[in-house]
């Protein structure tokens, strides 16, 4: 192995890393504000809130939160890169004896390997970091056996070993390929970079010029990462055009000081898993060996990582803030929309009622007739079925309205707003509950007046409520029905019912709107968008900020 670029770069003064319990605190309560943040609309950029937050968790969770608790754990380097990339031939050979299976088919890797020296076992088999993963801890594996636990997901396991070849205080993790066909695979790799204190990123002759392996440098490179490339299976006839090649496109992504090393192309290389001469990888395990056991430039790789992250959060904490701000400003579009087009329904239902619009069609007709050609029963039933017409076109017309607003705005396109609630009935029929239930209060109402009144002259209370019900809903057509109403119960009592059926019509005409209303809107009770995240996320790192 050449290494072409041995700088450590570490400073000449040791680094230490600050631990202190109030800062622990301060970034224990940001983890959890950036747990809390939740991006559900589907605005351009809340894909990419989400990645972030999930990214910026598995950092504090996996990562920094537990090496702040226990600075004195293994470093534990992970070994990541595209498929094919001989990552776990690397790993083999870094300690000597097969530990990790790549296997001929793609993708390659898929339960992650974690190994470390015997007396470092206990720092990983618990939930210190990758506290998600299931330990899988068999001492005398055979490489590539099963190892999977009844019902256990494969993409959720680690799997931990151990070999004294490799020194205490330095674990090594063969990662799943950062661009492997399996989403999962994907994911996880990405998760288990977010937990090392180096990155050992993996390329190859053949492809070290794929866009995966630099996204995840420039990205090491923007979280001031402990890195360290290996540009492996170099045919030895051009090691020196691709080094150079390789070496200039580090130093125009702003990486040229990253320690860099090539491992030749070897028959041992093939298919994977396999072991390569120890000279092969001679100067990377010096390296990393030197990086654990030496006091300064160990505390500068964990340092580093650490303040990396730690420095991060000054953009991606305001980042998370504006897309969570953007998440509760279109909510509220979305919900004002939902208002106004209630609110002036609403308005215009009341102004339709004062003007008698109720007594139409056939509850007009059903008037005229009454109580010659028509008993009080069937105009009662005629003017609730008009009132009830009356209510559902002005909630469709509110509906309408709502869905037309909506339709410029790409958050209500979440499925939560999109689809109908099949247990809830229909408009009509929570509308034709609430207009019999008025009915047949006001009948109650009709009753409570007449009880009183002399037995042998009492009118019928349905007849009454007939009354009272077209008085309140025919407007200036039905001036007759108060003065029908007056001379059955007197002045007083026409006076009296008149009032208490006006304030029980309003009511549930205002329940009915709300009730509708209510329906729209609760949707958003499940999307859980708030205007607090912001604030939250940008005071917690205020709060940390002035920890440090």
């Amino acid at each position: 192995m050449l290494q072409n670029s041995p700088k450590i770069g570490h400073s000449s003064h040791v680094v230490t890393l600050d631990v202190r319990p109030q800062l622990l605190d301060a970034l224990s309560a940001l983890r959890d504000r950036v747990a809390a943040a939740r991006f559900p609309l589907p605005l351009a950029g809340a894909a990419r809130a989400r990645a972030n937050r999930d990214e910026l968790l598995a950092q504090l969770d996996d990562y920094l939160v537990p090496r702040l608790r226990q600075p004195e754990a293994p470093l534990l380097v992970v070994i990541g890169g595209s498929t094919g990339a001989g990552k776990s031939t690397l790993v083999n050979s870094l300690i000597g004896r097969r530990v990790s299976e790549a296997g001929v088919l793609r993708p390659t890797t898929r339960t992650p390997v974690l190994v470390c020296h015997p007396e470092d076992h206990h720092w990983f088999s618990g939930m210190r970091v990758l506290p998600d993963l299931t330990r899988v801890w068999v001492p005398h594996q055979e490489p590539g056996d099963e190892l999977l636990l009844p019902g256990e997901d494969p993409a959720r396991v680690l799997r931990i070993e151990t070999a004294d070849t490799l020194p205490p205080g330095l674990a090594l993790l063969d990662a799943p390929d950062v661009d492997s066909l399996v989403a999962d695979n994907r994911c996880l790799a990405a998760e288990l970079i977010c937990a090392a204190d180096i990155w050992v990123m993996v390329t190859t002759a053949a492809r070290y010029a794929d866009a995966v392996p630099w996204h995840l440098l420039r990205t090491a490179k923007e979280y001031n990462a402990t890195l360290v490339t290996v540009l492996d299976r170099v045919p030895h006839q051009v090691v020196a055009e691709v080094s150079r090649q390789y070496a200039a496109l580090l130093t125009k992504a702003g990486l040229g000081d990253v320690p860099r090393f090539t491992v030749p192309e070897l028959p041992e290389s093939a298919w994977g898993g396999g072991l390569l001469p120890a000279s092969a990888v001679a100067s990377l395990r010096t390296w990393l060996i030197h990086q654990a056991q030496d006091p300064a430039a160990r505390q500068y790789s964990l340092a580093r990582t650490a303040y990396g992250v730690l420095d991060s959060l000054k953009s991606r904490m305001p980042e998370l803030a504006g897309a969570a701000a953007a998440q509760y400003a279109a909510a509220l579009r979305l919900t004002s929309a939902v208002e106004s087009a209630y609110d002036s329904e609403h308005a215009r239902v009341r102004g339709r009622l004062q003007a008698g619009a109720v007594l139409a069609g056939d509850a007009l007709k059903r008037w005229r007739a009454f109580p010659l050609d028509c008993t009080a029963g069937e105009l009662l039933d005629a003017l609730v079925e008009s009132l009830g017409a009356l209510l559902l076109c002005a909630v469709t017309a509110a509906d309408e309205r709502v869905d037309d607003a909506w339709r410029r705005e790409p958050a209500a396109g979440a499925p939560e707003l999109t689809g109908r609630d099949p247990s809830l009935e229909s408009p009509e029929h929570r509308i034709g509950l609430a207009v019999r239930r008025w009915r047949r209060e006001l009948e109650e109402y009709a009753e409570e007046e007449i009880r009183d009144l002399d037995r042998s002259i009492a009118p019928d209370p349905e007849v009454i409520a007939a009354l009272v019900a077209t008085a309140l809903l025919g407007g200036r057509r039905a001036r007759s029905a108060g003065e029908g109403l007056a001379e059955r119960i007197g002045a007083h009592g026409a006076l009296r019912l008149r009032d208490r059926g006006g304030r029980l019509l309003a009511d549930h005409v205002d329940r009915v709107v709300h009730t509708e209303r209510e329906r729209r809107l609760a949707p958003f009770d499940a999307l859980d968008v708030h205007p607090e995240p912001q604030a939250e996320l940008i005071a917690a790192l205020s709060v940390l900020q002035k920890e440090r």
